[in-house]
């Protein structure tokens, strides 16, 4: 079972049927509720992190609090996730951060997930988030040297500052990092997020070869994301393709809603709240 999860969660099998895991040990609990978030259950996803974020293992409090914040961010709900990241910060006090996870599911992980959620919660609240991305980048490289999963989530963020700045030519960078990152060590969900982030670079530069390779990977990530059911992915990307294509923007908004009145019909009442009252969500 243990395998069966690292691969949905981490791997090549996203769209994976987890329902099983509810009953077991606390650890393929959250690694269920890491796909279940990913293939837009919340509710489902937010049941199993609720209770492990009270758990008496710090690092799996932690880490649950911490994937919880991440949800919150897809729906809009920058605050709330900011809290819950101090949260999963919180419960790391007096824990070592050792790394002896190649996925990251260790104290030292667990670490850089509050750390690099901080800076991406500052992102949506106007807080401090190239201050905070340092420290996140600083600690990994301190306490986990270069492993993918941190790495991956790093550059998504210092990619989302950049654009969040006006510096697009600054996210090239992180954003095709990520990108290889994640391909190289065979996880589908952080790729597929990965090109999302880099198509959304490519749109910000403005020019006429970024936009065509913009489109051509939110296209095949559209189709790509519907089939392994991480709706979460398809209403950005479609969001994406409206502005891109101004004569096609109606067709793609309605689809973008639709995905996304799916996603929240699935949600946890905390999520739909944060999503009807977030400026980022259509």
């Amino acid at each position: 079972m243990d395998e069966y999860l690292r691969d949905a969660a981490f791997g090549g099998s996203p769209g994976a049927d987890v329902s099983k895991a509810a009953l077991g040990t606390p650890r393929q609990r959250w690694l269920a509720a890491v796909v279940l978030g990913g293939q837009g259950r919340y509710a489902a996803a937010t049941a199993l992190l609720t209770e492990l974020r009270h758990t008496s293992d710090p690092v799996l409090a932690s880490l649950a609090a911490s994937t919880l914040a991440s949800q919150r961010r897809q729906v809009g709900g920058h605050a709330a996730a900011r809290r819950l990241d101090g949260e999963a910060l919180a419960r790391l006090a007096g824990v070592e951060p050792v790394a002896d996870d190649p996925d990251c599911v260790d104290a030292a992980g667990a670490l850089a997930d509050a750390l690099t959620g901080l800076a991406a919660d500052a992102i949506g609240v106007g807080g401090p988030a190239r201050r905070l991305h340092v420290v996140a980048a600083d600690t990994v490289e301190r306490f986990g040297g270069h492993r993918w999963r941190s790495g991956v989530r790093l550059d998504w963020v210092r990619a989302e500052i950049e654009l969040a700045s006006g510096r697009p030519e600054e996210a090239l960078e992180p954003a095709q990092r990520a990108v290889d990152t994640a391909t190289a060590a065979g996880a589908i969900r952080h790729r597929v997020k990965s090109r999302m982030v880099l198509a959304a670079t490519l749109t910000n530069l403005h020019d006429g070869v970024s936009k065509e390779r913009a489109e051509a990977l939110l296209e095949c990530d559209v189709r790509h994301n519907e089939v392994l059911g991480l709706h979460p992915l398809v209403w950005p990307c479609a969001l994406l393709l409206a502005h891109l294509r101004p004569d096609g923007a109606d067709a793609w908004l309605e689809r973008a809603k639709g995905v996304l009145s799916c996603v929240l019909l699935r949600a946890d009442p905390a999520a739909r709240t944060l999503a009807a009252a977030s400026v980022w969500v259509p």
